[in-house]
């Protein structure tokens, strides 16, 4: 898969891109506002062991956000199971040298409409840390919406911490039951 849009594009993890996330997922500062099966620091080994795994996924739920063809940070969604299935949890990540320029925010509104349309999910959320303020931006920004404060929720760097709780509900199809 490949979208091209205005600031990146989203696309289908390569082998070729092991170097490039290696070298910009070493960063704490990413490290700290993720969960911790990211890991830190981050090696080329974390980068070949993600990219093959993501490479034999299908369907496809893992894809890497390139600027000028090179690979820079990643997006995905996990779907739910069960009675959950039209549900998904999205997560990302950029290179801090690209941070401040739309790209996470492009990338989302791709993926989410990408999610909803191929997958036929009708809610994706997400769960950043609360005092990650600029990915609550991106979520607000790529039409999500708050629904909770978690409170004392999750256990990052050895604190309990608040998380906030986004999602985006699709329309439903014409014609569909309630929902």
């Amino acid at each position: 898969m490949e979208l091209t849009l205005a600031t990146c594009s989203v696309r289908s993890w390569r082998t070729s891109d092991v170097e490039s996330i290696a070298a910009l997922a070493n960063n704490r500062r990413i490290w700290l506002n993720l969960r911790d099966a990211f890991p830190h620091p981050y090696e080329k080994r974390h980068a070949r062991e993600f990219i093959r795994g993501a490479l034999r996924r299908d369907p496809e739920w893992f894809f890497a956000i390139a600027v000028d063809g090179q690979a820079v940070g990643g997006i995905g969604f996990v779907v739910r199971p069960d009675v959950e299935r039209i549900s998904a949890e999205v997560g990302y990540w950029l290179g801090e040298p690209f941070w401040g320029r739309g790209i996470v925010t492009d990338a989302l509104r791709a993926l989410t409409a990408h999610a909803i349309r191929v997958h036929g999910l009708r809610r994706l959320f997400a769960v950043p840390f609360a005092w990650n303020a600029a990915s609550c931006r991106v979520l607000e920004k790529a039409g999500y919406v708050l629904e909770a404060r978690l409170r004392s929720s999750a256990i990052k760097d050895g604190q309990i911490v608040d998380q906030f709780q986004y999602a985006f509900i699709a329309d439903p199809p014409p014609g569909a039951g309630p929902g």
